[in-house]
């Protein structure tokens, strides 16, 4: 927690006040993470908190169902899926006397802030129940159910809402609670459906969820290459049964064993007659004799355990909603937390709500153009990237620019998703695209091979590094690396690594004076499990390894299951960054993270023991300790599972964990599978632009500062930053 967030909390307090949170419609994965936060963050400040179970019914028919929430409470709801208060579809709060019920039954627990997690119409009806709240109370005391005094303490009801939907079909937040899980359930079941499907030569139709909105089969489709997709906001034109029986076809002349079309529910043709699963099975079939199948995911996608961004990201909303309740008056409106890159911010309830409603107002006109634009710059940017990478097309005109492709240091999930979006958008730029094997060693040796559209095909959900990848620095070998980009004619580089990414291309631009074939272009993907890359607030792999290590220590944590009092202490990687165990014990709900940047002492671990001890005698008898591989040199993994082991002696025994290289292995999360199809795509977009700056007299020449960038998130945006401005970001010894 920020200074300013601890300033603000300690001038702020809801001592004497009331809140209750309620899950309504239909279950999102994270939204037990929602639930903890509101009820930790809201105790931390001194307000009660109330559950109210089974969403709006539960407060119509109150009693039981409204329930004061106590710490331990949300003790190991974080792992779990759907809702552990209960949700559902309540007829009664839609008519007045149903509110009428409601008002009161909140009154009675002396509840004025309200914290709802669901989708456009639980919010709606929020907003709806806030508006009629004076009148609410006017006709309860009125009637003699309340006192005119209980109504006066009670005058004005303050609404936060957080958006559960695993469609992602709110408008005003990039992403909602759930979606993300909901995408890892279906790259499970499409990960598991390439292996079967290529042993045989099928084509899979797979239908996923998403009635309204087609962010599930989009993004789907992006992160696994798939050949066509159908979602609402885009039917597609006259003759696409032409059009997607070609693509078919040319995919199997490329020796291609596997084609996948994604198709969402609510999938339209441009007409607004629905085209289903089952029409997309029959025309490959009947047409073109594919051995074709379906699978329909349904209800699947909304169960299991919620991905480690949901739980981050519902958690730092629930906290968000409480300093939102914090700081409301009567005057504020209802709002939304909403995420916007990777900012929690606040936005109107009933402005997203109508935005919502302008989306399919323009899908119901036809206007489709409309609807893409109004679903936001995320739902835009993934539609764009699909179109880039999905079908070759119209290739432009030769360019006659070679541009090089490497992998350098660590391996990382999302590499190779990045090699084929930046090889199959380089491809349709004109420009010849080689590979280089092995980093920079590689390229000193002439290990380089020029890829063709169809070289990358299934890419995207391979981990590791296909094209092999070594820690080896430039500076040795600069004479030969020159020599090399000579002899292949090579006009620009795209290096995708970690911190030796960074190392080497400071390396080549400083060599630019003795070897005048390093005067070329030269972009940086970030690519390291450890994120510790300046200039961006994401590197691809983090999230894998993320996903890796909240997996790892939910089933340590069940191990427990069967005995009591045991404390664990696991070791991530991450070199000297913390990102990995901070965001894991945020994700994992660990007792304890201790990270480089965050010095500790012996004070604290003995602090941390105590409240291990303490928290014993409690209902919840297992703790979570989770440290940096270089938080400390003294306070090493082995020292700290002794201390622990000697302190605890009695109240709770110990076991240690070091997680090791299993953090770099693995499948990618759909997270970084599209990450990585975006900075792929987007670095060959800028080097096209850089090679016509600098293109003078029949060759290539940059030796400006801006000529060697890294592409990252920063502000919410990919930006391109010079390497030379990042230096002194980072301590490079």
């Amino acid at each position: 927690m920020s200074q300013s967030d601890k300033k603000l909390l300690e001038n702020m307090s809801m001592a004497g006040k009331a809140i209750a949170v309620l899950t309504s419609g239909g279950d999102a994965q994270g939204m037990n993470a929602a639930v903890r936060a509101v009820v930790r963050m809201g105790i931390y400040v001194g307000a009660k908190v109330y559950f109210i179970k089974e969403g709006y019914q539960g407060m119509v028919d109150g009693g039981h169902n409204i329930k004061e929430a106590i710490w331990d409470d949300v003790s190991s709801i974080l792992q779990l899926g759907g809702t552990a208060i209960g949700s559902a579809r309540c007829m009664d709060f839609k008519e007045r006397a149903g509110r009428l019920k409601a008002a009161c039954n909140l009154v009675m627990h002396s509840i004025t802030n309200l914290c709802v997690i669901g989708g456009d119409g639980s919010l709606t009806g929020a907003n709806q129940f806030r508006e009629e709240w004076s009148g609410l109370l006017a006709d309860l005391v009125k009637d003699g159910r309340l006192t005119p005094d209980l109504a006066k303490q009670h005058s004005h009801l303050n609404i936060v809402g957080m958006v559960g939907s695993i469609d992602n079909d709110f408008c005003g937040t990039d992403m909602t609670i759930g979606t993300d899980s909901a995408l890892h359930r279906i790259m499970e079941v499409v990960d598991a459906i390439t292996t079967t499907a290529q042993s045989h030569q099928r084509t899979f139709v797979l239908e996923v969820m998403g009635r309204h909105c087609g962010y599930l089969a989009l993004v789907t489709g992006l992160v696994s290459g798939a050949d066509y997709i159908f979602i609402p906001e885009s039917p597609p034109e006259d003759g696409w049964e032409d059009e997607l029986c070609n693509i078919l076809m040319e995919s199997r002349n490329r020796g291609v064993r596997l084609n996948i079309i994604i198709v969402a529910e609510g999938a339209i043709d441009k007409y607004g007659k629905a085209i289903t699963s089952e029409d997309v099975k029959n025309l490959a079939t009947q047409r073109l004799g594919f051995d074709t199948r379906v699978t329909v995911l349904g209800h699947v996608q909304r169960g299991g355990t919620p991905s480690a961004f949901d739980r981050i990201l519902a958690s730092r909303m629930g906290v968000e909603a409480v300093i939102t309740l914090l700081e409301a008056s009567p005057e504020t409106p209802a709002c939304v937390v909403s995420l916007t890159g990777n900012q929690a911010i606040r936005v109107p309830l009933m402005e997203c709500v109508q935005m919502t409603k302008d989306v399919q107002k323009a899908m119901n006109e036809g206007q489709f153009d409309t609807a893409i634009q109004l679903r936001g710059r995320s739902f835009q940017s993934n539609f764009r990237t699909y179109q880039l990478l999905a079908h070759k097309g119209e290739v432009q005109k030769k360019s006659g620019f070679r541009i090089g492709i490497m992998n350098v240091g660590a391996p990382a999930a999302g590499m190779n998703a990045a090699v084929r979006a930046a090889v199959r958008c380089g491809i349709k730029e004109g420009h010849s695209m080689c590979v280089i094997h092995d980093g920079f060693e590689g390229l000193s040796k002439g290990e380089i091979e020029e890829f063709s559209w169809g070289s990358v095909a299934g890419w995207t959900g391979k981990g590791g590094s296909l094209l092999g990848t070594k820690r080896v620095l430039p500076a040795k070998i600069m004479g030969k690396i020159a020599e090399q980009i000579k002899q292949h004619k090579l006009s620009a580089l795209i290096i995708i690594g970690g911190f030796e990414a960074v190392e080497g291309v400071l390396q080549l631009t400083g060599g630019r004076g003795d070897f005048e074939e390093l005067c070329i272009p030269m972009c940086i993907i970030p690519a390291t499990i450890s994120n510790n890359v300046p200039g961006s607030d994401f590197s691809i792999g983090a999230d894998t390894a993320l996903n890796t290590i909240v997996e790892t220590c939910d089933r340590i944590k069940l191990s427990a299951s069967g005995t009591k009092h045991r404390v664990f202490i696991i070791e991530t990687m991450g070199g000297y960054c913390g990102y990995l165990a901070t965001m894991s014990g945020l994700a994992a709900g660990a007792d304890a993270a201790y990270i480089f940047e965050d010095h500790f002492t012996m004070r604290d671990l003995q602090a941390n023991v105590e409240h291990l001890s303490q928290k014993m005698k409690g209902s919840v008898r297992r703790g979570l300790v989770i440290r940096n591989e270089n938080s400390n040199s003294n306070y090493t993994t082995d020292f700290v599972f002794n201390l622990y082991s000697e302190e605890g002696k009695g109240i709770f025994d110990c076991r240690k964990n070091v997680l090791g290289h299993m953090q770099q292995g693995g499948c990618p999360s759909p997270f970084d599978r599209n990450y990585s199809s975006k900075l792929g795509a987007k670095s060959v977009k800028w080097l096209s632009e850089q090679l016509q700056k600098c293109y003078r007299q029949g060759r290539v020449f940059a030796n400006s500062d801006d000529s060697a960038c890294l592409l990252g998130m920063r502000q919410r945006a990919l930006v391109f930053q010079p390497l030379s401005s990042l230096q002194a970001q980072a301590d490079f010894q």
